[in-house]
């Protein structure tokens, strides 16, 4: 399971069952082991978001995703974001993408 698999049905997951699913990821997939507790809640609170908006009808469109990963981008080193966090937060990103 990765990132995508834990974003898979979000509309219809309860907030328990994500972080379920999302801590169940965190333990068994070796390639996140690189992200520390915060990068961890940052990646909670944009999946919480977008299940909100999953919930209300409104599929995020791609201006939606590029302006999430431009301000991570850009607040990386307050955050402490390495390359490799942002290039899986980007890839659970870009998964929402409307064609």
């Amino acid at each position: 399971m990765d990132l995508t698999g834990v974003a898979k049905g979000l509309a219809d997951q309860t907030i328990y069952r994500l972080e379920q699913r999302f801590q169940k990821m965190l333990r068994t997939n070796p390639r996140y082991k690189n992200l520390d507790e915060a990068n961890r809640g940052l990646i909670l609170d944009l999946l919480k978001k977008y299940q909100e908006k999953l919930r209300d009808g409104i599929t995020p469109s791609r201006f939606t995703v590029r302006e999430d990963m431009y301000r991570l981008y850009q607040n990386r080193l307050k955050l402490k974001l390495t390359y490799q966090d942002l290039e899986q937060i980007r890839d659970l990103l870009e998964s929402f993408k409307t064609k």
